[in-house]
């Protein structure tokens, strides 16, 4: 990226900013550096009280901006954050859609000219010294004291939304996490917590809401009619989000295409500020001409029909899908996904077999396993996969947050 004209100078800023429960204890994190040299120009981290992960991001943004400004306002830049979100939204490739976010957009493009800043993603393993600074500055807050830099960086002042950093004087002496350094978010106990053989990849799996045919117990499978939430499904997702806004472990969205799990998945997004990505394997089995019906009639009007496809897995409903091709659908959309978000918190919205399939995937289960699964509307399940390609089901068929 060169200046326009040649003139100003090039800069590099990288930024973080992180949430101790989204929402909870947040600070962010901003370095500058000479985008020729790689020279330490400004440090900047502040902690900013209770907000969520997303809004101490666009913070952290902000304040980067603003010290490369103070250095050479003439300058271009390039924001490099773990953030894939604010990337893509400061990029003009996703639409900033939530109200909190808007304000702050528009702060960060209001530093620099519209041209004289690009943005890239880079891998949150790259991002250690912002990630650092941020991780300071909620410590520092919640032990009521403000950020300092360290003693290699004594020159370097932290930076409010309204005050710029200064420079820095040197590079600051490693890197690496300091001992009192926290993840971007503490996890509770549970399905969230590191593995000793290093961070897993987890499934928080949670059924869509109830449909107006969850309760008449009707087939509704991807080749019927694609049902919208009901009321009490609609209830049900705002309910789980709440729970997992309060949990603030999801780093993604997953959903399968059909209605009922996009609106489910939709309600868990916007809560926690996310953008829903739509995955085709993870949509629900085919049940042919079991779809609308009932068991009883289907039991009566397509006796046969059921008694085949009760007693072996590789049949399938006339005009329908068996469970062992759901299987390798399945299965194939889990290796997607976990080759795309190692290491990460994934909710996966998606239906009652896709759900019992990579459970019973996850546990080295046969296929039959599935007849000896509950699963309830918008129930939560977990399930953590490691790099050795072991896994661990974590939660199963939880409801407590509709209760």
């Amino acid at each position: 990226m060169t200046s326009p004209g040649g003139a100003g100078r090039r800069f590099v800023v990288e930024a973080d900013g992180g949430s101790r429960g989204n929402p909870g204890p947040a600070g962010y994190g901003a370095v500058v550096r000479d985008g020729d040299t790689g020279e330490l120009l400004a440090e900047a981290a502040e902690y900013l009280g209770r907000v969520t992960n997303n809004v101490a991001e666009y913070r952290g943004l902000i304040a980067g901006l603003r010290a490369a400004a103070a250095i050479d306002p003439s300058a271009t830049v390039e924001v490099r954050m773990d953030s894939k979100l604010v990337v893509e939204q400061m990029s003009g490739r996703w639409q900033v859609k939530h109200p909190d976010m808007k304000p702050l957009a528009a702060e960060a493009r209001a530093v620099f000219p519209a041209g004289r800043v690009q943005y890239r993603w880079m891998p949150r393993k790259e991002n250690k010294h912002a990630d650092r600074l941020a991780n300071e500055a909620m410590d520092a807050g919640q032990a009521g004291r403000a950020w300092a830099p360290r003693a290699a960086a004594s020159r370097a002042v932290p930076a409010s939304p309204a005050s710029p950093a200064v420079p820095a004087a040197a590079e600051p002496e490693a890197e690496t996490a300091a001992p009192s350094e926290q993840p971007r978010i503490t996890a509770p106990a549970g399905w969230a917590a590191p593995a000793d053989m290093g961070r897993p990849t987890t499934f928080v799996l949670l059924r869509h809401g109830e449909t107006a045919l969850t309760p008449q117990k009707r087939f509704s499978g991807s080749g019927g009619d694609d049902p919208a939430l009901s009321e009490r499904g609609q209830w049900q997702a705002e309910r789980a989000a709440a729970a997992f806004a309060a949990r603030g472990t999801i780093e993604a969205v997953v959903s399968s295409p059909l209605r009922r799990c996009r609106q489910t998945a939709q309600a868990v997004a916007d809560a926690l500020s996310l953008e829903v990505r739509i995955e085709e394997g993870l949509r629900e089995a085919d049940f042919g001409t079991f779809e609308g019906l009932t068991f009883a009639e289907v039991k009566e009007r397509q006796p046969e029909a059921l008694d085949a496809w009760l007693a072996s897995t590789r049949t399938a409903p006339p005009g329908g899908e068996s469970f062992v091709a759901v299987s390798r659908r399945v299965a194939a959309a889990r290796d997607r996904l976990l080759a795309r978000y190692a290491g990460r918190t994934v909710l996966v919205v998606s239906h009652v077999t896709p759900i019992k399939t990579l459970v019973r995937l996850a546990l080295g289960a046969p296929t039959e396993a599935l007849y000896r699964m509950e699963l309830s509307a918008a129930a939560v399940s977990a399930v953590q996969f490691y790099a050795d390609g072991n896994a661990s089901l974590r939660l199963f068929n939880d409801t407590s947050h509709l209760r």
